[in-house]
């Protein structure tokens, strides 16, 4: 294997020294976790926002990244900062997904608002939304991978769910799971606003 030659230097400060370690850390743990996912450059880079080529420097500990690249590369793969660089004490391991994060509205429009409460970019089976529809308006998809179910709780409101050709009418505190691999719809049948939470469980 072929070692980056650093130049000689003096009277280098500790924080320093430091900071390099953390790079030549960052490099493999990188490596490690994209091959563990059996992901490409390409598509860590898709992932993360971070280009193929900075991310090929990374690995091969031939660049020094800003603190918002290593974060973004670190919430491509579901953790946070000092997860990546198993540091537990650098960060929180509690990721907050704040109401006016614009990013996680999946969708919103005069009729629905879909909010994404589970942390995007994460490998995942498991999805959880909060659903918004205002009288009249309905959230119709068609079917996903086979075997996926929807399990939706009722907050707010009055909605019908429908699911091939059953339909049921829930109330505030109602919850009900169905088949979402075929033809489905959340519809507001109140008069008012409808919230729900709902949880998408893949196969």
């Amino acid at each position: 294997m072929t070692t980056k030659q650093r130049p000689p230097r003096k009277n280098t400060p500790a924080g320093a020294e430091t900071g390099d370690a953390i790079n030549r850390h960052l490099g493999g743990r990188v490596k490690q976790l994209r091959g563990t996912r059996g992901w490409s450059l390409e598509a860590l880079a898709n992932a993360s926002g971070v280009s193929r080529s900075m991310l090929s420097q990374i690995e091969r500990e031939q660049a020094n990244p800003t603190l918002a690249v290593t974060l973004r590369i670190a919430q491509a793969f579901g953790l946070g900062l000092g997860e990546l660089l198993e540091m537990p004490g650098a960060t929180s391991s509690v990721t907050v997904i704040r109401a006016d994060d614009r990013a996680y509205h999946y969708r919103s429009d005069k009729h629905c608002r879909i909010r994404t409460l589970s942390p995007l970019n994460l490998e995942k089976d498991v999805e959880f939304y909060e659903v918004q529809l205002e009288p009249g308006g309905a959230l119709r998809s068609a079917p996903h991978f086979q075997g996926t179910r929807e399990f939706l709780t009722v907050q707010k409101g009055q909605v019908r769910v429908e699911s091939g050709d059953d339909a049921e009418t829930l109330n505030p505190a109602d919850s009900a799971t169905y088949r979402a691999d075929v033809p489905h719809a959340i519809v507001n049948v109140g008069r008012g606003e409808a919230l729900m939470f709902l949880v998408d469980i893949y196969q």
